[in-house]
């Protein structure tokens, strides 16, 4: 589980087409926190093997995760850099920016 500190928010940024992505700070009903997509159900969640992914709480199916994997990574915000994803028989490439909120 994340730890409660470090990056409120950021956003992932689609190199093929623009396509951004917010993802908020946030908890599930359970109390663990996570980066919520502010447009659904959609996580990045610390997990304690594979580190940061874009995954499911419950069923730990990863959807995407950093590139570098020999990159540290900290337990408190989603690295920025490189991340790619899977969709189906889709992949896509992204960048992670942390961003400022109001």
């Amino acid at each position: 589980m994340a730890k409660d500190t470090g990056t409120i928010a950021f956003e992932l940024r689609r190199h093929i087409d623009g396509l951004v992505y917010r993802f908020d700070k946030a908890s599930d009903a359970t109390g663990r926190i996570g980066f919520k997509r502010s447009d659904g159900d959609y996580w990045i969640i610390w997990h304690e093997e594979l580190r940061w992914i874009a995954g499911s709480w419950d069923d730990e199916e990863v959807f995407g995760r950093p590139w570098d994997q020999s990159k540290r990574q900290s337990e408190t915000s989603p690295p920025e850099g490189i991340w790619v994803s899977r969709k189906g028989s889709k992949s896509y490439v992204y960048d992670l920016i942390h961003v400022e909120t109001p």
